[in-house]
Order: C-alpha cells, then structure tokens, then sequence
C-alpha cells in the first residue's frame, strides 16, 4: 500500500466517523509513540501504516487487521498477521478482514494457511473444511462462510486443479527469474509436493503448460501412480542409497548387493510396483527396474524429488540393533508395506490388524493410528493409544487379547523371552497421498499393565519421542 493510499484510507474512516491516523516510514519517533498511545486508550480505531509495524512493535490490545496490499514474502505476512496476535484482557480474538485475497488472482491462500497450521499431513483445503483441526493448540481459525468458499475456489483454482498448476508452471520463469524446477517450484509456492502428485508428475504437467518438451517412456503410468509414496520418504539412510543406485541400475547385480542393501531395494520396488521381488533374477522384475533407465525424464524427475526430500529432514535418525541388517531409522516414516519387507515379510498385503507377530525375528511389530473414526474403526477397535510424556507410551491391546493368552504372556514377558517390540505409529489413516505412513518411534520395554481383552499396556521407549511428534502423540492433542 502506497502512502497516499494510507492517507486515502484514514480520512475515508474519518469522514465516516471512525477516528484513525496514517503512519509512515518518515514519521517521527513522537508521532509513533502518541498514536500507539491514542490507540490503545480508544481515542484512535484504527492506525493505517506503511512500512512500519511489521516488526518490533508490541500493542496487545491490537483486536482486527486489515490486509491491503499484497506481499510475496511469507515472513512479512506472518509478522503482519503477528501485530494482532498478542494477548491482552478481555480481548478474545482477532478479527481479519483481508480485501487483497479477492482482487489479486495470483494470490496464495493456500501458502498462509498452511503456514498457520501444525504440521498438518492434511490439505490445507481439508483443514478449512474441517475447522483448522490442526492450529497449534489452544488456537481456533474461523472463517466466515461466504470467504471459505472464495478461499476454498481461489486454492482450487490455484492449485487444487490440474489447470491452476499448469497455468502456475507455464508463466513461472517469468514470474519468479528463477529455472522451472520441481524443486524452484515447490518452494517458491511453499508446495507439499504430495499435492502437486494428485495430479500427474511434474514433467507431465511441465509439458501441459509447453514448457518442456513432449516424452514418451515405458515408466510413466508405474512412476505417476508411485510418486505421491514416495514423496513422503524421509529416511536419510534409504533415500542415500536410491540416489546412489537409481542412476546405474543397468549395470548393479542385485543379487550380489548387500541384505541390508537388498531390503532397501525391497522397500523401493514394493513401493513403487505394489508388490514383492520374489527373485533379483526374475525377468519380470528386472524388467520393471531396468524400465526405469528407459525412462529418463522420469528418473531425473525421481532423483530430484528424492534430492528435496532429503534436504527437508529436519529431524535426527538412528539405526536401532534388531540382531540383523535391518534399514529402519528411528523417527523415519515408512508405509506398512516398506517396513514389512524391511523385516523381510513378504506378504505385507496380507497384514490387516494392528499387530503382527513375526516369529522367525522374534519380533512383535504394532501398527498404531492415534485418531480413529467411527467411519473407519468399529467399536472393538477403538483402542486408546496415546503417549504419556516422551518415554512412556499407552497402548491397548485387540480386544480379544487376555493377559494370560500366549500373546498376552508375550507381551509382558517379552525381555525374559528374547523378543522385541516395534512401536510404528501415525495420525491419521490417509493424508493427501492415500493411506498414511507410520513413524517408527522404535523399541519398546513392557512396564505394566491393566485388565484383560483388552490390555492396557504402558511402554517404555529406548528412545525419546521428540518434541516434533509429540505433538501428535500425546493425548491432550489427539484425544
């Protein structure tokens, strides 16, 4: 907003009775400090300001923003937005009437919303939908129902439709100065990828929008269908070994590669073509993998999503001692089927309840979504699974699991036993690529228990939750 635009609005309000007063950057240290003065006291409604107040200004009392003019800059916006944040007695929310959204075409909802919620697996549409399920706690958004449906057409528009993405991609180079990349461009949009792969892959929506040429290779409907998976890795580990032999396939001997190096294998095919390598050697298998090669466009597509991916962990991984190679990282994400043929099962498709007993690794692997839906859950299933601080974990057994069944005995025996417990958990069933991947917060020890088909079980975990999951595991928040 230009200077004469902020002086336009203070004498329109004032002409309409509602006393307010334009600030500039040229206005001086005795003006600032009267009006914040005049405003707090109710003598002022309303400062209109240019280049100031972004930061470093503290007036609680501060109850509505206005937005009117737009900004590129994110950060801008959340200091913006910030002015009105503060607590203060007897102010119970802050009203904003944004009047750019609206005007603008090319203005992103969807980036500012998202940069308001806690680390959401859900769309930003779904969290309006749904009432911001996911603002840090002890914060609610609420928007009034006529701006959700412009907000919600203006993300749709945008980006929630195969056109908006298209349009987005054939005028970014020129918008931005910056080379069309998957990488350029998700970051400049503040993009989860696993958006963008609902609607086809980036080269394919690169060609829609002319700006890259046509392509025709044998991966693509496999590769399309797999890349909203693995837009999800975060495994430092995995992704380092994929980059490694993803670009030299046509010249590995899988069957000569290390377990633990063949597991990781595993876990990519199955990821990518739904299903086991029973054989390295196999033709069908070898076939899959070398099209790969044949597919160029695609693989660098792959190598460079793998690439954003391992630039945006943001957490510390590590290896946990299961008595063999195995390639899961503490605090790593990973579907059922990955983690499964991890542990060398190799028919994960056929794991439907919450635990899975492996016997030849002496393993007890539990499978944990801490929000359950009636939808989705019947009653039998409605555990309560929940973290109690960052050690100790909460876990109720299938309800036909009595203390003094093999299982039960198992459980609570376990240490004595020889066997090991895995604790994988998740948040919800499905996010934005389909069924969601579990975190693996790793071993865990028996404590103590209470009653019977069902128990409840108390953990104890080797390794700390940290506090980025935490969030999600206690049941303050999912309860």
């Amino acid at each position: 907003m230009s200077v004469e635009h902020a002086r336009f609005m203070a004498d329109y309000f004032n002409t309409h009775d509602v006393p307010s007063l334009c600030l500039v950057g040229q206005s001086s240290d005795e003006e600032r400090y009267t009006a914040k003065k005049r405003l707090v006291s109710g003598e002022l409604r309303f400062l209109f300001v240019v280049d100031i107040y972004n930061e470093g200004v503290d007036i609680p009392e501060v109850n509505t923003v206005l937005f009117l003019r737009p900004t590129e800059s994110l950060t801008v916006f959340l200091q913006q937005l910030g002015r009105g944040l503060r607590l203060a007695e007897d102010k119970e929310c802050l009203t904003v009437l944004d009047f750019i959204g609206q005007a603008n075409r090319k203005y992103n909802f969807e980036e500012k919303f998202a940069a308001l919620l806690s680390n959401t697996n859900h769309s930003v549409q779904y969290e309006i939908k749904h009432g911001f399920i996911s603002a840090p706690k002890g914060c609610y958004i609420q928007l009034e129902k006529k701006p959700m449906q412009v907000i919600l057409n203006s993300i749709k528009n945008s980006f929630g439709l195969r056109a908006g993405l298209v349009s987005r991609i054939r005028t970014f180079e020129e918008d931005t100065g910056l080379p069309l990349t998957l990488t350029n461009f998700t970051g400049y949009y503040h993009l989860d990828v696993r958006t963008l792969y609902i609607k086809a892959s980036f080269a394919r929506l690169c060609v829609a929008a002319g700006a890259k040429p046509d392509f025709d290779e044998p991966a693509e409907t496999t590769l399309t269908r797999a890349f909203g998976r693995l837009a999800a890795l975060d495994s430092r580990r995995w992704i380092s070994f994929l980059l490694d032999i993803l670009p030299r396939l046509d010249n590995v001997d899988f069957s000569t590669l290390p377990p633990i190096e063949q597991r990781m294998l595993q876990m990519f095919y199955v990821t990518v073509w739904g299903k086991v390598a029973d054989d390295w050697q196999n033709d069908e298998v070898l076939s899959n993998l070398y099209s790969l090669s044949n597919s160029p466009v695609l693989l660098a597509e792959l190598l460079e999503l793998l690439q954003l991916r391992f630039d945006a962990i943001d957490f510390l991984d590590q290896p946990v001692d299961l008595g063999f190679a195995c390639p899961l990282d503490v605090h790593c994400t990973y579907t059922r089927d990955q983690l499964l043929v991890a542990l060398d099962f190799d028919k994960p498709a056929t794991v439907r309840e919450g635990v899975k007993w492996l016997p030849d690794k002496q393993l007890d692997v539990f499978f944990v979504t801490l929000n359950k839906s009636d939808k989705d859950y019947s009653p039998t299933t409605m555990y309560q699974d929940y973290s109690i601080n960052e050690t100790l974990f909460h876990w109720q057994s299938q309800s036909t699991t009595a203390s003094n069944s093999p299982t039960g005995r198992r459980y609570i025996h376990h240490r004595e036993l020889g066997t090991k417990i895995l604790l994988f958990v998740r948040e919800f069933k499905t996010d934005l690529a389909g069924a969601a991947p579990y975190t693996f917060l790793g071993t865990a020890n028996y404590v103590k228990h209470e009653g019977s088909k069902p128990m409840s079980i108390t953990w104890k975990l080797d390794v700390p939750i940290p506090a980025k999951y935490l969030k999600k595991t206690n049941k303050l928040v999912v309860g």
